[in-house]
């Protein structure tokens, strides 16, 4: 009896004496994990600070080349939105210590009113600030939109591979009434207007409806040509018949076709032409932290990920 008691009083003191361990260790992981994250926290900061400090710092006295960026679908509610750009520019042509500024864009294209109030307002700042030159830079794709900012620069500089044009207009949709029919559903709209309901797609289409359409699609087409001549004047070569059928071409051939100017980078661009290397991006970025709780937010799922597979810190 008394040595299975002393054999259980053994075992009971070995296991508060492993889970005691255990405890520290645990204890010691987690304070590892905090310091870490601590130390990540406020290398987050530093970084974030030191980077802002570097790219928008315009206190001093040498000369920078300005860069707006006109990414993705131009709407009023994306980042290439006509109010977040003019903007930008305004910012960018207003600064002191402005060279020159390059509109960099990768765009399909988007809203025509929205790309033609960014061109307006790259009219005017041209002839606002004639000193400083503003030019475009496309990256992958300058489409549609895209491309009718671009014609507001002074000249357009691609790479061999990117994508250019699309000059024209479109407008898609669906037909539905066979469906309906085979269905048995019946189709029932309502309308103050007779033609309110036009291009309905679940009615059949009318003549006149189409017609409609189609005048109004050309007269966009117009304006959107008118743009482009306005912009590229006697560098187009209008004698192509498919220069504004809504095509697109790769770079050199866009360069053939007077749509765009020569192959450059931005870098390149902004010594050789604009004369000032260094280069202030006046595009608005989200805020220090959400942009710290984002590096923070995958640095702990990191961390979860790794301590996850029982890895000791």
């Amino acid at each position: 009896m008394d040595n299975n008691n002393e054999n259980w009083e053994r075992e009971t003191i070995k296991q508060i004496a492993l889970a005691q361990v255990t405890e520290q260790r645990r204890a010691r992981r987690w304070g590892i994990f905090f310091k870490f994250l601590g130390f990540m926290y406020l290398f987050a900061i530093l970084a974030l600070v030191k980077f802002d400090w570097e790219s928008e710092d315009l206190t001093g006295e040498k000369k920078h080349t300005a860069i707006v960026d006109v990414k993705g679908l131009i709407a009023s509610n994306t980042e290439a939105s006509a109010e977040k750009v003019i903007k930008s520019l305004k910012a960018a042509f207003k600064d002191d210590k402005t060279a020159g500024v390059i509109v960099r864009i990768n765009s399909p294209g988007g809203s025509p009113v929205q790309a033609n109030y960014i061109y307006q307002e790259m009219q005017r700042l041209r002839k606002e600030y004639p000193k400083i030159p503003l030019y475009a830079v496309v990256t992958d794709l300058c489409a549609s939109g895209g491309y009718y900012i671009a014609v507001g620069a002074e000249k357009i500089f691609v790479d061999k591979s990117s994508l250019i044009g699309s000059i024209g207009v479109v407008m898609s949709s669906f037909g539905f009434v066979n469906t309906l029919e085979k269905l048995g559903v019946e189709r029932r709209l309502f309308t103050a207007g007779e033609n309110k309901g036009f291009l309905d797609p679940f009615s059949p289409q009318k003549t006149e409806e189409v017609d409609h359409v189609k005048t109004l699609l050309n007269q966009l087409h117009d304006n959107f040509i008118n743009v482009v001549k306005e912009g590229r004047g006697d560098r187009l070569q209008l004698t192509n018949e498919k220069l504004f059928s809504g095509f697109i071409w790769a770079g050199e051939e866009a360069i053939k076709l007077g749509l765009v100017d020569e192959v450059s980078t931005t870098q390149k661009v902004a010594k050789d032409l604009i004369k000032a290397e260094k280069l202030v991006n006046f595009t608005p970025r989200r805020d220090l932290f959400e942009r710290m709780a984002e590096k923070m937010s995958t640095a702990v799922a990191e961390w979860v990920m790794f301590a996850q597979f029982g890895a000791t810190p």
